[in-house]
């Protein structure tokens, strides 16, 4: 019994895909024209323009309406630091990356409530960041503080918070703890217009909440990322048991 044979669009992916990870074809060198290709491999359009489709979603081709299909440049990536919860500094200060910061005064909707866990409708300041390389979106955060644990900082635009909003930072006062819950999965339409990516390309999540030593939740944050521009690092540590080390 043989194998199936292997479509034409899936020969011209790995044929395409082949010349572009070993760099016969350069990033930010523009393909051959749809009908030329199609020519150059025997099929049609249709065909053709099926396995520009997979990679276009492979991220190793990217098509720009009016001008063609072009090798797309690899992104820089920017790591996030869980536990710290925050951009690497050195990524943060990488004099490319630069953050735009706003804050506003909003009423919670439901699902913060549930996160911060206070009554519907409590008034909270939102903090929102977004990282851009040469326009660019690399990252999104929403940061939620309670109205009467903002600190006269974060209303007041204080440029020591307004440091911390640029590596996404928790805000407030330090935390007893902070939790964080990562995901992947498709973006939201805020999110996906907000860092210009399609509705199937999947961003990396982070739901942070932070905590103080009576246990009240002083921030919750949403951060979410391109999963292709985002590496997330976190470490554990192991406590030893006293009674063990010195029985």
């Amino acid at each position: 019994m043989t194998g199936a044979v292997p479509s034409r669009h899936h020969e011209i992916v790995d044929d395409l895909r082949h010349q572009i990870t070993s760099g016969s074809i350069k990033p930010g060198e523009r393909l051959p024209s749809e009908a030329g290709l199609a020519a150059r491999y025997r099929v049609s359009t249709v065909t053709l323009r099926r396995a520009l489709a997979v990679l276009q979603g492979e991220g190793l081709v990217e098509k720009i309406h009016g001008k063609g299909n072009y090798v797309r440049r690899p992104r820089r990536k920017v790591m996030y630091v869980g536990g710290w919860g925050t951009l690497d500094p050195w990524t943060a200060a990488e004099p490319k990356l630069r953050i735009t910061v706003r804050h506003t005064t909003v009423p919670a909707s439901v699902h913060l409530t549930t996160l911060l866990k206070l009554p519907t409708g409590s008034r909270l300041v939102e903090y929102t960041c977004l990282s851009l390389e040469q326009g660019t979106p690399h990252g999104l955060a929403r940061i939620y503080i309670p109205r009467d644990l903002a600190p006269a900082g974060v209303l007041d635009d204080d440029s020591a918070y307004r440091e911390a909003a640029t590596r996404f930072a928790v805000l407030g006062s330090s935390p007893a703890t902070i939790r964080e819950t990562v995901c992947a999965r498709s973006p939201t339409p805020d999110e996906a217009s907000a860092l210009r990516i399609g509705p199937t390309t999947a961003v990396l999540a982070i739901t942070r909440i932070a905590t103080d030593s009576t246990g009240r939740v002083t921030e919750a944050a949403l951060l979410a990322f391109p999963g292709d521009r985002i590496d997330a690092v976190f470490t554990a540590h192991h406590v030893l048991d006293e009674r063990l080390t010195h029985g």
